[in-house]
């Protein structure tokens, strides 16, 4: 069988015949794509994708990439320069359109200032976009929230990258336009994660018109992707700990499923899959997601029962990760094959699965590791499918 990439992810999600599952690799810190190139052997990082044999490419909008390519100071300079990024080099800060502060250099993503969280200071406003001051500074939180505007969707150059990376790589990749940092992830980034719990509990409206303001952001990210011609629509919350969702079955009833319901409808209607990222335990959410159009899951961490996942629901979603990277920097070689294979048999047999980490590979797992990895990846592959 002679499928492009592009068409095998399809056909997995269509639970049509492949010749074998479709897989995808990433690594968390972009600034160390060379390096990792070469101990691999390879010449360059333009060859890394052809030697993981990634199935996805991943676009992004300019008002997203602050968050994923902070680490990476030439980039962040040309969005600077285009107005989508501002960077505080000194303290190892990059702001984006929202207001929210990226930290640079430590591996991983994380937001080291909410702009409504009320800890702003004289020279952390000199780097906020002009339309979002008189809110960051209100002292009130309920005339702060009402005040704080979202970045224009339809900016000039936003869906550049989007347009241009879509034309070019559809067909040898299955182009995934991000929705990371979504609907519950976007507002405790503007309020604070604490502040947001609490204001649940105490205030809720409070939430609810972040939530929304957020929402109607996403709505028009979500019709653009239609509107480009994407073949798969994305979102991307973390709604889970490592043993259960952060919210009780009441509140995400309430709160976060009505919204991502209004999300997922733009690409029902268009009639595209939806693939939606959650980190954590979401057992107990995956019902009620299925129920409003959830096709893909990712990724699907090793904190659930993978055997019941598939078990349970896989007839229903496609599974995408399930590679434990939270012990992968500690096993030796032998270990990570065997675990590897392990995980492939488990969420593979039959179809329906992505082969993936359950995360961005971090910085602290070996090279051998990663060899291993990829090596059981290709050998395996194949030979769940007809079990």
């Amino acid at each position: 069988m002679n499928i492009t990439k592009e068409e095998r992810i399809l056909r997995t999600i269509n639970r049509k015949e492949i010749d074998y599952l479709p897989s995808q690799i990433v690594f968390a810190d972009r600034s160390r794509y060379t390096e990792i190139s070469k101990a691999l052997g390879l010449s360059s990082e333009n060859e890394l994708d052809d030697y993981l044999e990634n199935h996805f490419f991943i676009t992004f909008t300019k008002q997203d990439k602050p968050m994923i390519y902070r680490d990476v100071k030439d980039e962040i300079e040309k969005m600077k320069v285009d107005g989508y990024a501002n960077p505080d080099w000194e303290n190892n800060v990059v702001y984006d359109d929202w207001g929210m502060g990226y930290k640079v250099g430590v591996g991983s993503f994380f937001v080291s200032f909410h702009p409504l969280q009320g800890k702003t200071t004289k020279e952390i406003l000199n780097f906020m976009p002009e339309r979002i001051k008189d809110a960051v500074t209100e002292k009130n939180i309920n005339i702060a929230v009402n005040k704080y505007t979202y970045p224009d969707a339809y900016q000039r150059g936003n869906f550049d990258d989007w347009e241009k990376d879509l034309k070019t790589y559809s067909g040898d990749f299955m182009v995934w336009p991000s929705g990371y940092g979504g609907i519950y992830e976007r507002s405790y980034h503007i309020l604070g994660w604490n502040e947001l719990m609490t204001y649940i509990a105490s205030e809720p409206s409070i939430v609810e018109e972040v939530f929304d303001k957020v929402l109607d952001y996403k709505l028009k990210i979500a019709k653009k992707t239609v509107d480009i011609g994407f073949k798969m629509g994305h979102t991307g919350d973390d709604f889970g700990t490592q043993s259960s969702g952060f919210f009780s079955d009441k509140m995400f009833k309430t709160l976060i499923l009505p919204r991502l319901k209004k999300l997922f409808e733009v690409f029902k209607n268009a009639h595209i899959p939806i693939m939606m990222h959650s980190c954590g335990n979401v057992s107990q959410y995956i019902p009620d997601l299925i129920g409003i159009g959830l096709d893909i899951l990712e990724p699907c961490q090793p904190c659930m029962n993978l055997s019941f996942l598939k078990k349970e629901y896989g007839n229903d979603l496609i599974f995408y990760g399930g590679i434990n990277t939270q012990v992968l920097p500690y096993l030796n070689e032998e270990q990570t094959t065997e675990m590897v294979r392990e995980t492939i048999k488990t969420l593979g047999k039959g179809g329906g699965y992505i082969i993936a980490p359950a995360q961005e590979i971090m910085n602290d797992v070996p090279i051998a590791n990663i060899k291993a990895l990829i090596k059981t990846i290709k050998e395996e592959r194949e030979k769940v499918l007809n079990l």
